[in-house]
């Protein structure tokens, strides 16, 4: 089950980085940021509200409980952390193709699988092994085709930003791995947005609007919302396959950076971007990748 929940997270997270790239382009990046989070908040503040003064929710999964200011301190560790990385990646996907952006980023289960290993003493079988390998080798030939579009990445800091958000996720990852086997899905996921929307006021007031002048003007598009829902949408059912108690947090970030296949297509298709054809090879490896990895979780 939690592996099915993987896959539809994966799709989810693909529509997201489309969506996030349309909203980005010719943007500022801070007001889109700061949207994207309160209509996150909006979209949820109904559940908190139902559950706090009735009884509407009780016994389902959307029901948020009251939980000590322990759970909360931990939950705003997640919220700091998450938008480090959003922060860094948001700079780093409007400046980049999604092409080049997408296989940096898919790298980031590389450094989760290796710390799942050391830490939660997750074990791999053969089959899972072969998966990880060629996603590993499909991604790595992934990024070296993007330096034929002359982007230079020791030089580039929109490639350092990138790989800033890739660590910071996958600090991440491990640390969802740690609070799912405690705390609810509902729990995590609308108070680490509620402390994220706090923090990104704090932003947009004292950081970006004093200096908005002298930066990309904002304009709105429908695609900011759009990554609301699609991110909402992603992460519900992305902590709701770690509350699976066989759940493997490597598996699942592994699973999850296949949403590369979802910005490779709208790569192609809406944003006409480069090297098409040799990317498409190294697509394939992630597909096989994924297949073996599903074999080696039934």
């Amino acid at each position: 089950m939690w592996l099915a929940l993987a896959f539809l997270s994966a799709f989810l997270l693909g529509c997201y980085d489309v969506n996030k790239k349309a909203s980005l382009t010719d943007n500022a990046v801070i007001p889109v940021l700061f949207l994207n989070i309160l209509i996150s908040n909006l979209i949820l503040l109904p559940f908190i509200l139902f559950s706090y003064t009735t009884n509407w929710l009780d016994g389902t999964m959307f029901y948020l409980p009251r939980v000590s200011l322990e759970t909360h301190l931990a939950v705003f560790l997640k919220a700091v952390i998450v938008l480090s990385s959003w922060l860094f990646g948001y700079f780093g996907i409007k400046h980049l193709p999604l092409t080049i952006t997408g296989p940096i980023k898919a790298t980031q289960p590389v450094l989760t699988l290796i710390c799942a290993m050391l830490i939660f003493q997750e074990r791999l079988n053969m089959y899972q092994w072969i998966g990880v390998l060629l996603a590993i080798a499909s991604f790595y030939l992934l990024s070296t085709t993007g330096k034929k579009e002359g982007i230079r990445f020791a030089h580039n800091k929109w490639i350092f930003f990138t790989v800033m958000s890739v660590i910071t996720g996958s600090i991440s990852g491990l640390y969802d791995k740690h609070l799912m086997k405690t705390l609810d899905v509902m729990t995590v996921q609308v108070w680490f947005n509620v402390y994220q929307c706090l923090m990104m006021i704090f932003i947009m007031l004292f950081l970006w609007y004093p200096r908005r002048k002298k930066s990309t003007p904002f304009r709105w598009t429908w695609h900011i919302p759009l990554v609301s829902i699609f991110l909402l949408l992603a992460d519900w059912i992305y902590f709701y396959a770690l509350s699976f108690p066989d759940s493997m947090i490597s598996i699942v970030s592994m699973i999850r950076r296949s949403n590369v296949l979802v910005t490779f297509i709208a790569g192609a298709l809406f944003f006409h971007e480069k090297n098409l054809k040799s990317k498409a090879i190294d697509l394939f490896l992630v597909l096989l990748g994924m297949i073996f990895i599903y074999l080696g979780t039934r």
